[in-house]
């Protein structure tokens, strides 16, 4: 328990430097969390799947990462939600991608209902991280800009998720240059991330975005982050001419980052002529990115990536480009949630 009261201390502390908490409620409690990572080593075990080195984690992980967002809190029965996780880690897919601001509120995905209760990603991966913590490569993200909400939103997190840690603490949908400016402003979120990965709540750190490349890039240049988040089949091109693809993933890459891709079946109902399973193929198949985020929404689905994962083979040059033409109606399309300003990221996290 010493290394939790130390932590809590830690909290206090930079809460002492101007980051105020409301009250002390807010403090972890030991009845909830567990020595979970301190002392041992993570069991990850991907089951035969095809891993990769996570950029300068010095970690390995399965190509295909759980998306826990709209599409998981959608799903009505905490029991099947439950299995699926379960069984997610039983056949090798153990690095999981959820938020803060993951629950069912956001939107309602294709073919789902709105459902009458609240759904909170975290909450409802709590039960299982905290039967199963160190099988678990697991991610979450901060949202606010704001010093003392961002302190709140972490330790929500970690109250909800039933750990004291988490492998992966990422800033949430840097969406422009002056967001850059603001995270980066003295005591704000990238302070309190380096802050976060000093003190052992978070092994790793790194950010998310969807619509600006010269933003993401301008964050891989920093040389200070560990991962990048970015959407790829999501933007209008015609509006936005940015090659976000070739400016933000080899800036990533050339300061040893880990790169992962979302949104790479998202075409699925537009161009109804390409199949998921080809979308899912030609992610995969790019250079430079490391892992790709499906969501995690049926058994049917988590069954069939983990084939495609199994026998995947990357496609060749002439395939990707005539695939890369089908995909460029697509970019043009404006009509679609995740391309209109003030988007909350979460919807649909495929």
């Amino acid at each position: 328990m010493n290394d939790i009261y130390s932590r809590r201390k830690f909290i206090k502390g930079t809460v002492g430097t101007g980051l105020l908490f409301a009250g002390a409620g807010l403090l972890p409690s030991c009845s909830i969390f567990r020595m979970s990572g301190k002392g041992i080593s993570p069991a990850y075990d991907a089951k035969g799947l095809p891993t990769v080195l996570f950029g300068k984690t010095g970690v390995r992980v399965p190509r295909i990462v759980c998306g826990l967002g709209s599409r998981f809190c959608h799903l009505e029965s905490d029991e099947e939600a439950e299995r699926l996780l379960n069984y997610t880690l039983d056949n090798g897919l153990y690095y999981w991608d959820t938020a803060w601001a993951y629950d069912n509120t956001i939107g309602v995905p294709p073919g789902r209902t709105k459902s009458s209760r609240l759904v909170t990603s975290e909450v409802r991966l709590g039960p299982v991280v905290n039967a199963r913590r160190n099988e678990i490569f697991l991610s979450t993200k901060v949202t606010s800009r704001d010093p003392d909400e961002a302190m709140r939103q972490i330790e929500t997190s970690l109250k909800r998720l039933q750990t004291d840690h988490v492998d992966q603490l990422m800033i949430h949908d840097v969406q422009s240059m002056a967001d850059v400016a603001k995270l980066s402003e003295k005591g704000n979120l990238i302070d309190i991330l380096h802050r976060m990965k000093e003190q052992g709540l978070t092994r790793f750190i790194g950010y998310s975005g969807h619509t600006e490349a010269e933003a993401m890039k301008a964050m891989a240049d920093r040389g200070d982050f560990d991962t990048m988040l970015m959407a790829m089949n999501h933007w209008n091109a015609a509006n936005n001419p940015q090659k976000r693809f070739e400016m933000a993933v080899p800036a990533a890459k050339a300061k040893g980052m880990g790169v992962i891709l979302m949104k790479v079946v998202r075409p699925k109902e537009t161009i109804t002529t390409l199949k998921p399973v080809d979308l899912i193929r030609y992610a995969l198949s790019l250079k430079g990115p490391d892992v790709i985020v499906l969501g995690l929404d049926s058994m049917e689905v988590v069954k069939s990536n983990i084939e495609i994962l199994k026998n995947f083979q990357p496609i060749d040059d002439s395939a990707m480009k005539v695939m890369a033409q089908h995909l460029v109606p697509f970019f043009n399309h404006e009509n679609l949630p995740w391309m209109e300003s003030g988007y909350c990221d979460g919807n649909y996290l495929v």
